[in-house]
């Protein structure tokens, strides 16, 4: 059976990079919407079906840090940032507020549309984990992370937000509680390789996750930063 064009919207305000961007994807399998800046954007997400945003940093009115903060306080639809610069703060930045990757400009379009494949690949083996049987629980200081339905609850069992690449890293740190991993380590087991991220990475989806789980995120006691080491992860975690 054949799978459905994936649908993508290019926010972007520049008419001439947005047609570019959308004339590429579209020959390559993509249905693709555009908007040119932030308030299209969210009406069209209101009312359509988007599987990825492309959306990028400088646009008018509200910015795209801005807007992409907006997007994942409420889902985890996947967004790829284009920064104007190649430099490491645009794309800490974009990371920090929670986007899956960034590309800097000028780009190639290629290398865009295998970003999109990357994540949607990683977006679409989230999906089938959660729905494998047999997948376990687990738990730590009264949190639990359910497996199967890639939800993570508060000891007061509340649900938390997280994002795809959030799950994997937590879980790989709680499956390896106790063992220091290095950056190298964690981006292999969570396939950050596989989707042009680097080392950094790590840092920013690490501060992002000591912010929903730890007390006092400024002086982490659950995910120990060690020096030229990497990572662990302290609490007993318990599997059920």
């Amino acid at each position: 059976m054949s799978t459905a064009p994936p649908s993508i919207l290019v926010v972007e305000d520049d008419r001439e990079t947005r047609a570019l961007i959308a004339k590429y994807l579209r020959a390559n399998n993509c249905n693709v919407a555009t908007a040119a800046d932030g308030r299209e954007m969210e009406r069209w997400i209101a009312d359509h079906r988007v599987d990825l945003v492309v959306l990028d940093v400088m646009l008018p009115g509200e910015d795209g840090l801005s807007l992409c903060r907006k997007i994942r306080a409420n889902s985890t639809l996947p967004i790829i940032m284009l920064t104007a610069r190649g430099d490491d703060v645009d794309r800490i930045l974009g990371l920090e507020m929670g986007a899956d990757d960034y590309l800097p400009k000028p780009f190639n379009p290629r290398e865009l549309l295998a970003r999109i494949r990357s994540v949607l690949r990683r977006q679409a083996s989230a999906v089938t984990a959660s729905a494998t049987p047999g997948a376990t629980t687990l738990g730590f200081l009264g949190w639990r992370m359910d497996c199967r339905r890639r939800e993570l609850r508060n000891p007061d069992g509340a649900l938390v937000a997280m994002t795809s690449a959030e799950f994997d890293l937590l879980q790989v740190l709680c499956e390896r509680a106790g063992r220091v991993l290095s950056r190298e380590a964690l981006l292999d087991l969570t396939h950050g390789r596989n989707v042009g991220a680097f080392e950094r990475s790590i840092d920013v989806l690490i501060s992002r996750i000591r912010r929903k789980i730890e007390p006092d995120p400024r002086e982490a006691t659950l995910i120990k930063t060690v020096r030229a080491g990497g990572y662990v992860f302290t609490p007993e975690v318990e599997t059920a």
